[in-house]
Protein backbone atom coordinates (compact mmCIF):
# COMPACT_ATOMS: atom_id res chain seq x y z
CA UNK A 1 0.00 0.00 0.00
CA UNK A 2 3.11 2.69 0.96
CA UNK A 3 4.29 2.22 -2.75
CA UNK A 4 0.88 2.78 -4.23
CA UNK A 5 0.72 5.81 -1.96
CA UNK A 6 3.72 7.04 -3.23
CA UNK A 7 2.88 6.64 -6.68
CA UNK A 8 -0.56 8.06 -6.75
CA UNK A 9 1.00 11.30 -4.93
CA UNK A 10 3.14 11.58 -7.62
CA UNK A 11 0.82 11.38 -10.17
CA UNK A 12 -1.59 13.79 -8.69
CA UNK A 13 1.25 16.86 -8.14
CA UNK A 14 2.57 16.31 -11.76
CA UNK A 15 -1.16 16.79 -12.98
CA UNK A 16 -2.05 19.76 -10.51
CA UNK A 17 1.20 21.35 -11.69
CA UNK A 18 0.32 20.89 -15.46
CA UNK A 19 -3.38 21.73 -14.55
CA UNK A 20 -3.01 24.49 -12.58
CA UNK A 21 -0.10 26.74 -14.28
CA UNK A 22 1.40 27.39 -11.05
CA UNK A 23 5.03 29.10 -12.08
CA UNK A 24 8.10 28.62 -10.88
CA UNK A 25 9.19 30.06 -7.83
CA UNK A 26 5.57 30.31 -6.72
CA UNK A 27 3.64 28.69 -3.24
CA UNK A 28 1.97 25.16 -3.42
CA UNK A 29 0.89 24.52 -0.32
CA UNK A 30 -0.28 20.76 1.00
CA UNK A 31 -2.49 19.76 3.89
CA UNK A 32 -2.42 15.84 4.54
CA UNK A 33 -3.96 13.61 6.89
CA UNK A 34 -1.64 10.66 7.20
CA UNK A 35 -4.71 9.40 9.49
CA UNK A 36 -7.29 9.45 6.54
CA UNK A 37 -4.61 7.94 4.04
CA UNK A 38 -4.53 4.34 6.07
CA UNK A 39 -8.38 4.62 6.86
CA UNK A 40 -8.91 6.26 9.89
CA UNK A 41 -10.92 9.58 10.67
CA UNK A 42 -8.54 12.52 10.74
CA UNK A 43 -6.52 13.12 13.96
CA UNK A 44 -6.80 10.19 14.77
CA UNK A 45 -4.10 7.51 13.69
CA UNK A 46 -1.04 9.49 12.54
CA UNK A 47 1.16 7.61 10.18
CA UNK A 48 4.68 8.45 9.13
CA UNK A 49 5.02 5.82 7.26
CA UNK A 50 1.66 7.01 4.51
CA UNK A 51 3.47 10.86 5.07
CA UNK A 52 6.47 9.94 4.24
CA UNK A 53 5.24 8.19 0.78
CA UNK A 54 3.71 11.21 0.14
CA UNK A 55 6.99 13.24 0.47
CA UNK A 56 8.62 11.20 -1.44
CA UNK A 57 6.19 10.87 -4.43
CA UNK A 58 5.59 15.18 -4.16
CA UNK A 59 8.99 16.80 -2.92
CA UNK A 60 11.35 15.36 -6.04
CA UNK A 61 8.37 16.67 -8.21
CA UNK A 62 8.23 20.25 -6.83
CA UNK A 63 11.88 20.59 -7.07
CA UNK A 64 12.11 19.96 -10.45
CA UNK A 65 9.88 22.96 -11.31
CA UNK A 66 11.69 24.99 -8.88
CA UNK A 67 7.94 25.12 -7.04
CA UNK A 68 8.15 26.27 -3.29
CA UNK A 69 6.02 23.49 -1.14
CA UNK A 70 4.23 24.78 2.11
CA UNK A 71 2.92 22.12 4.89
CA UNK A 72 0.00 22.77 6.57
CA UNK A 73 0.08 21.38 9.94
CA UNK A 74 -2.81 20.27 11.93
CA UNK A 75 -5.33 22.33 14.14
CA UNK A 76 -3.00 21.49 17.17
CA UNK A 77 -0.81 24.17 15.76
CA UNK A 78 -3.50 26.40 14.08
CA UNK A 79 -2.67 25.37 10.77
CA UNK A 80 0.63 27.03 10.95
CA UNK A 81 2.86 26.12 7.76
CA UNK A 82 6.36 24.88 7.26
CA UNK A 83 8.60 25.90 4.61
CA UNK A 84 11.46 26.39 3.07
CA UNK A 85 13.78 29.89 4.70
CA UNK A 86 14.12 31.03 1.06
CA UNK A 87 10.48 30.99 0.32
CA UNK A 88 9.83 32.60 3.47
CA UNK A 89 12.27 35.28 2.62
CA UNK A 90 11.02 35.80 -0.80
CA UNK A 91 7.73 36.17 0.23
CA UNK A 92 8.18 38.42 3.37
CA UNK A 93 6.72 36.07 5.73
CA UNK A 94 7.00 36.18 9.46
CA UNK A 95 8.78 33.20 10.99
CA UNK A 96 7.07 31.97 14.30
CA UNK A 97 9.01 29.31 16.48
CA UNK A 98 7.14 26.18 16.73
CA UNK A 99 8.71 22.55 15.51
CA UNK A 100 5.88 19.81 14.23
CA UNK A 101 5.65 16.44 15.15
CA UNK A 102 2.87 13.87 14.97
CA UNK A 103 0.30 14.66 17.39
CA UNK A 104 0.89 18.53 17.31
CA UNK A 105 0.59 19.30 13.33
CA UNK A 106 1.01 16.16 12.24
CA UNK A 107 2.71 13.28 10.53
CA UNK A 108 3.33 14.68 7.17
CA UNK A 109 4.51 18.44 8.42
CA UNK A 110 6.56 16.24 10.70
CA UNK A 111 8.16 14.36 7.40
CA UNK A 112 8.51 17.88 5.52
CA UNK A 113 10.86 19.50 8.47
CA UNK A 114 12.58 16.64 9.17
CA UNK A 115 13.45 16.75 4.92
CA UNK A 116 13.74 20.46 4.46
CA UNK A 117 17.22 22.29 3.74
CA UNK A 118 16.19 25.17 6.43
CA UNK A 119 12.68 24.66 7.27
CA UNK A 120 10.75 27.35 9.14
CA UNK A 121 7.33 27.84 10.51
CA UNK A 122 5.18 30.76 9.66
CA UNK A 123 1.11 31.48 10.63
CA UNK A 124 0.16 31.78 7.32
CA UNK A 125 0.51 32.49 4.26
CA UNK A 126 -1.11 32.83 0.61
CA UNK A 127 -0.55 30.07 -2.11
CA UNK A 128 -0.76 29.68 -5.62
CA UNK A 129 -2.16 26.31 -6.17
CA UNK A 130 -3.14 23.71 -3.35
CA UNK A 131 -3.56 19.60 -2.67
CA UNK A 132 -5.89 18.95 0.11
CA UNK A 133 -5.48 15.46 1.37
CA UNK A 134 -8.30 14.15 3.47
CA UNK A 135 -10.53 17.01 3.96
CA UNK A 136 -7.81 19.23 6.28
CA UNK A 137 -8.96 22.38 4.96
CA UNK A 138 -6.42 24.64 2.97
CA UNK A 139 -8.71 27.46 2.10
CA UNK A 140 -7.22 29.52 4.46
CA UNK A 141 -3.98 29.73 3.20
CA UNK A 142 -4.97 29.94 -0.80
CA UNK A 143 -5.01 33.20 -2.55
CA UNK A 144 -8.36 34.65 -3.52
CA UNK A 145 -9.84 33.51 -5.95
CA UNK A 146 -9.52 29.79 -5.47
CA UNK A 147 -10.80 27.55 -8.00
CA UNK A 148 -11.32 23.90 -7.99
CA UNK A 149 -9.03 21.71 -10.04
CA UNK A 150 -10.41 18.24 -11.14
CA UNK A 151 -7.50 15.60 -11.35
CA UNK A 152 -8.02 12.06 -12.51
CA UNK A 153 -6.64 10.95 -9.54
CA UNK A 154 -9.65 11.08 -6.83
CA UNK A 155 -7.26 9.35 -3.30
CA UNK A 156 -4.73 9.16 -1.98
CA UNK A 157 -4.61 6.00 0.01
CA UNK A 158 -8.07 6.24 1.43
CA UNK A 159 -8.05 10.19 1.66
CA UNK A 160 -10.02 12.31 -0.48
CA UNK A 161 -7.92 14.80 -2.78
CA UNK A 162 -9.36 17.97 -3.09
CA UNK A 163 -7.25 20.62 -5.60
CA UNK A 164 -7.33 24.43 -6.11
CA UNK A 165 -5.42 26.91 -8.62
CA UNK A 166 -6.00 30.46 -7.40
CA UNK A 167 -6.87 32.91 -9.94
CA UNK A 168 -6.38 37.14 -9.61
CA UNK A 169 -10.04 38.61 -9.12
CA UNK A 170 -12.23 40.26 -12.04
CA UNK A 171 -13.02 43.91 -10.61
CA UNK A 172 -15.47 46.57 -12.28
CA UNK A 173 -18.30 46.34 -13.52
CA UNK A 174 -20.12 46.08 -17.15
CA UNK A 175 -17.98 48.14 -18.42
CA UNK A 176 -14.95 46.18 -17.22
CA UNK A 177 -12.77 44.46 -19.85
CA UNK A 178 -10.55 41.33 -18.39
CA UNK A 179 -6.82 39.80 -19.87
CA UNK A 180 -7.24 36.73 -21.70
CA UNK A 181 -5.30 33.93 -20.01
CA UNK A 182 -1.83 34.36 -21.35
CA UNK A 183 -2.07 37.69 -22.78
CA UNK A 184 -0.40 40.55 -21.06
Amino acid sequence: MINEIEESARRAITELIEVSGIKEHQILVIGCSSSEIMGSKIGTNSAMEAAEAVYRGISPILKEHNIYLAVQCCEHLNRCIILEEEARRAYGYEEVNVVPHPHAGGSFATCAYANMKEPVAVEEIKAHAGMDIGDTLIGMHLKAVAVPVRLNVKKIGEANLVCARTRPKFIGGERAQYKIKGER
